[in-house]
């Protein structure tokens, strides 16, 4: 096994590690096909060859160029290190500051096998969320990381280590881009071909800004969309309430037991067993089967018990919402309450969605044997999806879109998804954001989340201690009803959060906060590393789906509507203005959670070293990175990012927000009429 000092050695040549086949205990993500030409192809293997000294390009090659035919992509699997992949603590790595030492810690969690869902590959989730292209980008870059000093940055450009450049103490250690591409050729197709060509690459949201915690993050958020999806039918209490949804894998992983702590029951179907059975073996999954009746009839048994209940269903999502459909049909029992769908469709047709037509193995092959025909069969699986769907929305369901892109998919499909009389775009089923969500994100709450460098758990649980105290401090000083029932969610999310035993990789936690929370427990923590009550720095961040981070029509601005959602200056503005407010390294990035091309998004990471200039940038940056996106959202004319913009301008002297005067229709009306 190596040593992370040798980790940090610089790509090992000499000699070159042995070539090893892939491990076959391990996920792997599937086989891409970029379609590329002869010349595409030599270019893909010349981009690969210039990581590496002349003279082993005769041996090494060969061997990329069989990589390349085999898997669509150069992941250069000679160079996999052999040691145990994990986020050690941060006084263990070879490093002379320790702002680039937080980033190795945070690297190694982002490609931890327990955490990253095709780790030999890079991948951290949603099926193609890369950390880095290849593994010599890996090695280059903890080589930078380890000899960086306080006055240097390094710049990433899509997983490619540029180099270290002279700056200042107060910039970012890294500036990452992931994805950025001239916006008309910024289609599927063509980022096929250029990741193949390793010139570019998909860094979802977390995994190319090296910010991932494991499914915590989204178990949290999906707990909140749950709870707040109840409260939209009027309903407080979710006992006994079925939410029927698909995917057990990456971040969708984390529906079982957000179901658990929403109260509720969740039954989610999963076409691959082993994850599956990674989140059973892990206890966030109660019970699974493989058998549609069986499936039908606990789901009954269930609702009569009236007790938490996580279900999975090995098997296609579209048979479990068509069964459910004929339950209703034949007997009038409506078996669901709450419906959506986490399938990584933002990658419909290289293996975000399996067809219901074909199993597992069989799609496999045939999105690359036939794509063509892979494609006919995701939309037809699609439109039967949203068929079902449909007859029990009419029922009463309450059906959302989880912003994976699901609606957009179903529309290009022909399913029937369009608001009749809406515009083009404009769904019949609401985004999680726009009905859900997009009021707490108006508020100015979001993912924040923070990680313990220590590795130790006591450290942990005493953050969550620190964070705790903050909020009920803030909440007996007195606030909105509408920003009192946020807090109080989250004090109920910590208090509970080890007994739900969410950590997964790094110690790390997340609460959804505002902007006087997230400064309140920066500050709090800070003083913490610096009075020794923690046993190392804290890396504080957030998820770039967020109140600021990402500028996206369907998910995070699907609720803007003033004709800008297709915009994206709120993201480019939060990651430029972060950056020179303190951040220790920011991020922006083409696409999310909805795809490439279909969203810019942004973010950060911010070392708490316990130092008092670690406080003042926590103050500046952590305000701007949430009133940048306040102040969108004002703009557009929400009338509660309104409220807060007003109120964080009485409350600091120096800010001075743009807000919009109301107009009214009668004016546009006879205006237009004229």
């Amino acid at each position: 096994m190596a040593t992370l000092t040798e980790l940090c050695s610089g790509l090992p040549l000499d000699p070159l590690p042995p070539l090893r086949p892939r491990d076959p205990s391990l996920p792997h993500a599937p086989v891409r096909t970029p379609n590329l030409s002869s010349e595409e192809k030599k270019l893909a293997l010349q981009n690969a060859l210039r990581y590496i000294p002349p003279h082993l390009h005769a041996m090494l090659a060969p061997e990329f160029a069989q990589e390349l035919r085999d898997y669509g992509h150069i992941y250069m699997y000679r160079f996999r290190p052999v040691i145990e992949m994990r986020a050690y603590p941060i006084e263990q790595y070879p490093a002379r500051c320790r702002q680039a030492a937080a980033v190795m810690h945070m690297i190694m969690n982002n490609l931890d096998p327990r955490v990253a869902q095709f780790p030999e590959e890079l991948v951290t989730y949603g099926g193609n969320g890369q950390v880095f292209s290849n593994w010599t980008q890996f090695w280059l870059t903890m080589h930078y990381l380890s000899v960086m000093e306080e006055d240097q940055t390094l710049a990433l450009f899509s997983g490619h280590p540029a180099g270290l450049f002279p700056s200042h103490t107060n910039a970012p250690r890294c500036v990452i881009s992931n994805g950025m591409m001239v916006p008309n050729y910024s289609s599927k197709e063509e980022y096929e071909k250029l990741f193949a060509m390793g010139v570019t690459m998909y860094g979802q949201m977390t995994a190319g800004s090296f910010m991932y915690i494991g499914p915590q993050g989204i178990v949290h958020g999906t707990t909140l969309t749950v709870l707040n999806a109840g409260r939209r039918l009027g309903i407080k209490d979710l006992t006994g309430k079925v939410f029927v949804t698909s995917g057990l894998g990456g971040m969708s992983g984390a529906q079982a037991k957000a179901a658990v702590i929403a109260g509720c029951i969740g039954v989610i179907a999963e076409v691959d067993k082993s994850s599956l059975m990674k989140r059973y073996n892990q206890g966030w999954l109660m019970e699974w089967t493989d058998d549609i009746d069986a499936c039908i009839n606990r789901i009954r048994r269930a609702r009569k018990e009236a007790q938490p209940l996580s279900l999975g269903y090995h098997g296609n999502v579209v048979d479990l919402w068509e069964q459910i459909a004929r339950e209703y049909e034949h007997s009038g029992e409506l078996l669901v309450d709450l419906g959506s769908d986490q399938t990584s469709l933002h990658n419909p047709f290289g293996g975000g969605y399996y067809p219901v037509q074909l199993d597992m193995a069989e799609a496999q092959e045939m999105m690359v044997a036939d794509p063509q025909h892979f494609k006919e069969l995701v939309q037809e699986s699609l439109r039967r999806q949203v068929l079902a769907i449909n007859k029990l929305h009419a029922a009463g369901m309450f059906f959302w879109d989880y912003g994976n892109a699901f609606l957009l998919e179903a529309s290009r499909a022909g399913a029937a998804v369009h608001k009749p009389g809406a515009p083009p775009g404009v769904f019949s089923h609401p985004s999680y954001v726009q009905h859900i969500m997009g009021d707490i994100f108006s508020l100015g709450f979001g993912p924040f989340r923070w990680v313990c460098t220590s590795g130790l758990a006591a450290d942990l649980a005493a953050t969550d201690n620190i964070a705790l105290h903050v909020l009920e401090g803030i909440i007996a000083k007195g606030v909105s009803d509408s920003v009192k029932l946020q807090y109080q969610d989250n004090c109920h999310w910590i208090q509970k959060a080890s007994e739900h035993q969410l950590v997964v990789g790094s110690q790390a936690r997340i609460l959804y906060s505002n902007e006087e929370g997230r400064i309140a427990i920066a500050v709090a923590f800070n003083k913490a590393v610096a009075e020794g009550r923690l046993k190392g720095p804290v890396v504080i961040g957030r998820d770039h789906h967020d109140t600021s981070g990402t500028d996206s029509p369907f998910r995070e601005t699907s609720n803007i509507e003033d004709g800008s959602k297709f915009c994206a200056d709120m993201a480019i503005q939060n990651v430029i203005g972060d950056s020179f407010r303190g951040a220790t390294w920011v991020s922006i990035h083409n696409g999310g959670g909805t795809g490439w091309g279909e969203a810019i998004n942004g973010g950060f990471g911010m070392v708490l070293d316990g130092t008092e200039g670690a406080t003042v940038r926590a103050k500046m940056m952590l305000s701007w990175d949430v009133l940048n996106g306040i102040t969108r959202r004002c703009w557009s004319g929400h009338p509660l990012a309104k409220e807060v913009a007003c109120a964080a301008m009485a409350s600091q002297p120096k800010l001075q927000v743009t807000v919009p005067h109301e107009v009214q229709s009668c004016d546009l009306n006879k205006a237009l009429q004229e």
